[in-house]
């Protein structure tokens, strides 16, 4: 892996971060910056926002624009961002409740609306930071603070979601694999229109107790056990594929971005 100057992109008077031991969320920051490095960006041409959470914290450690919204909003703040300034960009990061439960609705239409923002959620099957509760990926059966007899719902998968919904480019990555989730991250960020990257992170803390696993080493190995790249994922049957985490890049396309085609309105309608 090629030396990357990490202090010219951190604000290092904020470490050590907060994030739990074993947590993952600290991998898939340094995964962007990496990725950020690797494309050349200027730190004043980035803004990073984020919401409320675990993930939440990412942009207090970067030295890029940053803004630290209200929960579930942080897609809202990112498009009125690039809508004033398109040639921001733009990079939501965000979490499992955060931008599924609360920011839900927010997720769907800018993917539908295609807007150039580049979405990085850490799916850690939980509420980590706000209390330990269900989120809407915690697994069936699981246990949470709003679920001590396990979770009845079923989870969403969050991909399939966003791809449906009308984004350019979707992926998925672990933690585990942190070379494999650059070379994801790059890819999105590279991406014109709405782009969507789930990096799959361990909590040991909210979620591994509650459910008796055995600790951040075992959650590692567990999704390095579960993760099947699309290649291999398109060779097996849907019951062989229960509980398995699908990786690598799950849609690529092109369809016009959003703030294109408002440019050409707003042309139109200046010229009438």
């Amino acid at each position: 892996m090629r030396a990357v100057p990490y202090e010219s992109y951190l604000r290092t008077r904020r470490i050590p971060h907060i994030w739990c031991p074993g947590c993952g969320h600290g991998i898939v920051l340094k995964a962007m910056v990496r990725a950020i490095d690797q494309l050349g960006w200027k730190k004043d041409e980035i803004a990073m926002v984020s919401g409320i959470g675990c993930s939440g914290r990412a942009p207090g450690y970067v030295d890029f624009n940053t803004l630290h919204t209200t929960h579930g909003r942080a897609i809202a703040f990112a498009t009125g961002l690039k809508l004033a300034n398109p040639s921001l960009k733009v990079i939501v990061v965000t979490g499992d409740g955060d931008g599924i439960a609360i920011g839900g609705n927010h997720m769907i239409h800018a993917a539908r609306r295609n807007l150039d923002l580049n979405v990085v959620l850490f799916n850690n099957f939980i509420y980590g930071m706000t209390g330990g509760q269900v989120s809407p990926t915690t697994p069936l059966g699981c246990s949470a603070t709003t679920a001590p007899f396990g979770n009845y719902e079923h989870p969403f998968n969050i991909a399939e979601l966003v791809a449906a919904a009308g984004g350019n480019f979707v992926a998925r990555g672990t933690v585990y694999q942190p070379v494999e989730l650059e070379k994801l991250l790059l890819k999105a960020f590279e991406k014109k229109g709405f782009s969507f990257v789930e990096a799959m992170s361990p909590c040991p803390t909210a979620y591994g107790r509650r459910n008796k696993l055995k600790g951040p080493v075992a959650m590692m190995v567990d999704l390095k056990e579960r993760s099947v790249p699309l290649a291999r994922a398109k060779n097996l049957a849907e019951p062989e594929l229960e509980g398995k985490i699908v990786t690598g890049v799950l849609l690529d396309r092109d369809k016009e971005e959003y703030t294109e085609i408002y440019r050409k309105l707003t042309a139109r309608l200046g010229g009438a």
